[in-house]
This record gives C-alpha cells, structure tokens and sequence, in this order.
C-alpha cells in the first residue's frame, strides 16, 4: 500500500472521531446558550445596539440557562437510551421502557426544581431580614425599610414569593403590611415571613423595637437553614449509595456482554429473560421508594 493510500485510510478512520467531537462540542453550545450569544454578536456588530440594556447577561441568568436546558435533554435521555438498546437487543421492549421513563424523569425533575425553589425563597427571606435590619439602623422608616428591603433582596434572579407585589404596595402606601407579609407566608419556602409579620404587627401595636425583632429572627431563620443544609449534607451519602446500588444491573449487563454471554438476548427475547427483567424491575423500584423513604424520615 503506498504513502497516499495509508493517508487515505487514516482520514477516513479518523473522519468518525472528529464527527463525534464535532457534535459534542455544538451539543455544549447550544447547552450553553450559543444560539443567543450568537444572535446578540449578529445584532450588536449589524449596528442594532446591545441587547441588554442593563449591561451583560449575569452569571445567575446564565446559570438558570443553561439548567433549563440540560433539564430538557435529561427527560429525553431515557428514551434516547432505550432506542439505542432496542437497536443493539432487537427488541421494542427497551424502547418501550424508555419511553415510559420520560414523564417519571419529568415528574421527578420538577420535584428538584421545586425544592430548589424553596430553598432560594427560605435564603431570600433570610436577605430580607438582614436588609431590613440594615435600613432600620440607618434612619429608615419601616415602610421604606421594607421596600428598599425588597428591592435589594430581588436585584438578583431571587424572589421572596408571588405575594411580593402585594407587600410592596402596602408598605409604601401604608396598608396591612403584616397581613401581607402573611400572605406572602403561604409560599413554600417563605414560611419566615409569618413572623416578619409577627414582628410588624408587635411594633405597630405596641411601638417595640422592628429592627431588635428582625434582627433576632433573622438569627433564628439563620440557624435553621444551617441545620437543614448539615442535615441534607449528612443524607448525600444515603443518597449517594443509593444510586450506586441502583445501577448495580447495569454494570452486571455490561460485564455479561463483555464476557460474551449475551445478556440482551437473553432478557429480552426469552420467556425466563422475561420474567427476570419484570421481578427485578420491581425490585428495583421497590428499593428506590424503601431507600426514599429511609431518607426522607430522616429529613424529618
């Protein structure tokens, strides 16, 4: 064979190669936003003046991206896998499997969401006190207090519920501020606002200090935080284990097929593969919910 023809060869078997990192690296892009980052190059250097008025996209914006996306690539991943194991097994039955995995991933994916949400709030609330606490000290009216509060504590993507429009307007018009705030209250993770309100409605009735109050229930607030994320903390290796365990199979199917025993075949195109895939299916589940329900007695 001579020179051009071996350089001939290392091309073609090398054109795979550079496809699978051409297709990864656009995969990362669009992960990570490119199509808008492009389109705001094409319209700032076409002379259409910055997208953005407030200056460039934040980090938290691009964060929240970047997570919508990755988000909607993992509902599909199940079904993605499947395909690709009914492809190698020449059965429907993974597909099938993939495919019912979508909304359980969705379903599953929007709990964290939530979560994460609540958790956000539980912080802003926190904020909230000490910037309170901040303006009281320096001069402030309890009103302006609470809406320069406010402000300061949604500068960022941060929101201390869906009721903050209602607690804006009563603290610079002077409505039921505590009322609001108890409004506010009924958002999961908002729950510290109830005794803001408590402390609102103290210093009205009774002209006690707002800012000693807020300062001491931001100390409160503080320190359950602090526990819940050393509890959580001490729950990621249950958590951890787990996963681990749960994708014990996989790896046994792995090792099968490298050992050339054809485990696919057998699991999916016999009668006692196919009782095997159902009992440890269940199984599986069975120890997921027992190993969800360890955990979450534990947060309690």
């Amino acid at each position: 064979m001579s020179a051009g023809e071996l350089t001939a060869a290392g091309s073609v078997a090398s054109l795979p190669v550079f496809a699978g990192l051409l297709c990864a690296g656009t995969a990362a892009w669009l992960l990570a936003g490119g199509d808008q980052v492009s389109r705001r190059a094409r319209l700032v250097l076409g002379g259409g003046g910055p997208v953005v008025p407030g200056g460039p996209v934040s980090w938290e914006r691009l964060a929240i991206a970047v997570r919508v996306r990755a988000a909607r690539w993992r509902e599909w991943a199940g079904l993605g896998v499947g395909l690709l194991v009914a492809l190698l097994g020449g059965s429907v039955i993974p597909l099938v499997l993939g495919a019912v995995s979508v909304p359980l991933v969705r379903r599953w994916l929007r709990v964290r969401e939530r979560e994460r949400a609540r958790a956000g709030r539980a912080a802003d609330v926190v904020a909230l006190c000490g910037a309170a606490v901040g303006e009281l000290r320096a001069g402030a009216q309890p009103g302006q207090a609470l809406t320069a509060a406010i402000r300061r504590t949604a500068a960022g993507e941060g929101r201390v519920g869906a009721a903050e429009p209602g607690v804006l307007a009563a603290a610079a018009f002077g409505g039921d501020v505590a009322a609001a705030l108890r409004e506010a209250a009924r958002e999961p993770g908002a729950e510290g606002l109830a005794g803001m309100a408590a402390c609102w409605r103290v210093s009205v009735d009774g002209g006690a200090g707002l800012a000693a109050g807020l300062e001491r229930l931001e100390g409160a607030l503080r320190a359950e935080r602090d526990r819940q994320e050393s509890l959580r903390a001490q729950l990621a290796g249950a958590r951890s284990t787990a996963v681990v365990l749960a994708l014990l199979p996989l790896v046994g199917l792995l090792m099968g097929t490298a050992l050339g025993a054809e485990p696919l075949r057998v699991l999916l195109h016999t009668s006692m593969g196919w009782g095997c895939l159902l009992a440890g299916g269940v199984l599986e589940a069975l120890g997921l919910l027992w190993c969800r329900r360890i955990v979450r007695m534990g947060e309690r």
